[in-house]
């Protein structure tokens, strides 16, 4: 008996377009019949999926031809969540930024566009290929979890940041959520215990503020705490904020909002392909924004041109 054989055009790459729901705290919804006016005028017009949960959208993508185009209409998190299956699939990610950090959306040159603006160049642009960041990490349980990041991975005061963040009014969005977060979180100014090695050598042994681990020059809504990370440079930029007073945090976070941080005392900045963290104690983590919750170690490592995505090159 022979298999039956699918039909070609059942196995030809799609196009599809993934409306998070939930993003920009449900603003995004209100986008659906705007995005169906406006594709329903292209000569193909692509699917439109609306999805409420994180696991319908991976089911989504993971039942589509290999190599598909998935567009998401969304932010960070949408994208975080669907990286494996993005992966698995080989699809090509394109992304209109209607999300509440959009920090994925700025690595790729996409988030100042209006969102009709940047549908149609998801649409009609070329593929390009860009690095992927894994973590492998061991929660206060002591199991061993994987996690992809485009963005950036953080240990410490910006996770537990990240954390507060999630927690504030949806209707506060990017970089004011963020600063809010900060602020509240300084109220309780924490340092963390860290032994932190790249690429096999040791670098620091001792307390820390903060060890985030950048793939864009961006995070928290557009703080430039990386300037000069780029997502397809084959490398991670590490940057350590050693224990430091409360007054010298206030004096030093208006630089780090304009990336004017590097250089100065009690901060490290090194570009990496491996690095190694462990906590002397349970400490919060997060991935592109998303907390992870505490872990007591954690490896992280770079997958080079590993996702083809659809970008804006910035011309100036």
């Amino acid at each position: 008996m022979r298999d039956v054989q699918q039909p070609r055009a059942e196995r030809e790459p799609k196009t599809v377009l993934l409306l998070n729901a939930n993003a920009a705290g449900g603003r995004a919804a209100g986008y659906k019949r705007q995005i169906e006016e406006h594709t329903a005028k292209l000569p193909r017009r692509p699917m439109l999926f609306v999805s409420r949960e994180a696991q319908t959208a991976i089911r989504l993508v993971e039942a589509l031809p290999a190599r598909s185009r998935v567009i998401v209409l969304g932010g960070d998190g949408s994208v975080n969540q669907l990286l494996p299956s993005l992966l698995a699939g080989g699809h090509t990610l394109g992304l209109v930024a209607v999300g509440t950090g959009n920090d994925t959306a700025r690595a790729l040159g996409v988030d100042r566009m209006k969102w009709r603006v940047a549908l149609d160049h998801a649409l009609q642009s070329a593929p390009e290929n860009i690095d992927i960041g894994e973590i492998r990490y061991t929660n206060a349980r002591g199991f061993t979890q994987n996690k992809l990041f485009i963005s950036s991975f953080c240990t410490g005061f910006d996770a537990a940041t990240a954390q507060q963040a999630q927690s504030l009014p949806h209707w506060l969005g990017g970089m004011p959520r963020y600063t809010i977060a900060t602020l509240i979180m300084l109220s309780a100014l924490s340092s963390f215990d860290l032994r932190i090695s790249i690429d096999g050598q040791a670098i620091h042994a001792g307390p820390v503020l903060l060890a985030s681990a950048l793939n864009s020059a961006t995070y928290g809504g557009g703080m430039q705490i990386a300037p000069s990370a780029a997502i397809d440079d084959g490398a991670l930029d590490l940057l350590i904020a050693e224990r430091m007073g409360l007054l010298r945090v206030l004096s030093l976070l208006p630089r780090m909002l304009l990336g004017r941080h590097l250089g100065e005392p009690g901060v490290i900045h090194q570009c990496f392909g491996d690095l190694h963290i462990k906590a002397q104690q349970p400490v919060p983590m997060a991935a592109d924004g998303e907390y992870l919750g505490e872990a007591v170690e954690a490896r992280v490592s770079i997958q080079a041109a590993r996702l083809p995505v659809l970008r804006a090159r910035i011309t100036l």
